[in-house]
């Protein structure tokens, strides 16, 4: 099996809840490359529930726990 098919197998069982979080997470990593970075500083490195995020990532998905509600209320709107 290929890498693209290894993905989109495991895309195939992400919940519904998590695509826009890994959406964001794809987008960002073709901008990161499409720019010629390819590392991110040590610095900039941060570890949360075992996993490691830049401070951007981080605070995008804080921001995103923070402004649930106004989000959900904007999409029944």
């Amino acid at each position: 099996m290929t890498t693209r098919e290894q993905i989109v197998q495991e895309i195939e069982q992400v919940p519904e809840s998590l695509l826009n979080e890994l959406w964001e997470f794809v987008r960002s990593l073709k901008e990161k490359h499409r720019n010629g970075k390819t590392e991110i500083a040590p610095e900039q490195v941060l570890q949360q529930n075992g996993r490691t995020y830049s401070k951007a990532e981080l605070a995008f998905l804080e921001s995103l726990e923070e402004r649930q509600e106004v989000y959900r209320r904007l999409a029944d709107s």
